[in-house]
């Protein structure tokens, strides 16, 4: 496997700290980090970026995240493994990932349940995150970046340095 292009972002280096901004301004919303991290990782599976499923699934293991749990996540209506809050924020990942899947993309059922379990603000973050996910997603697919090599990478080691510093303050 070879990728088509250096990561876009490498590329153009200016935009990681816009597109980080926005991870860091979701996470300041109140939802659960394992929540954000479970639709990033559904939205991924779903559009295949082995790059996103490989990051996300590795977080959210650091993160405490069960192994059970984490297999479940593209089978989550079939398993007992998630609470109703995780389900209403990946049925609403699924649906806006799926725009062009159905003449209605986001049934009232699936944003009425979502309303159910998060505020305003919270909800107002989950969009955001499916978006800024959907967004990695057609990067990475588009230029085919292979899984695990970017971790390797100086860029990354760079970047995860600093996004653990900014964790810290």
């Amino acid at each position: 496997m070879q990728a088509r292009m250096k990561n876009p972002v490498m590329v153009l280096p200016e935009v990681m700290p816009h597109a980080l901004a926005l991870n860091a301004a979701v996470e300041k919303a109140g939802l659960p980090q394992k929540t954000l991290k479970l639709v990033h990782l559904r939205a991924s599976q779903i559009n295949g970026c082995a790059l996103c499923v490989d990051m996300h699934a590795r977080e959210l293991e650091h993160a405490g995240e069960s192994r059970e749990r984490l297999f479940a996540v593209a089978a989550w209506r079939e398993t007992p493994y998630f609470t109703d809050a995780e389900r209403a924020a990946l049925a609403l990942a699924e649906a806006a990932t799926r725009l062009a899947d159905s003449p209605d993309p986001v049934p009232d059922a699936i944003w009425n349940e979502a309303t159910r379990h998060y505020n305003e603000r919270e909800l107002s973050a989950l969009i955001i995150s499916i978006a800024v996910i959907n967004m990695w997603n057609r990067v990475n697919v588009t230029t085919r970046q292979i899984a695990g090599e970017w971790r390797q990478s100086a860029e990354a080691r760079k970047w995860a340095d600093e996004r653990q510093h900014a964790h810290a303050v």
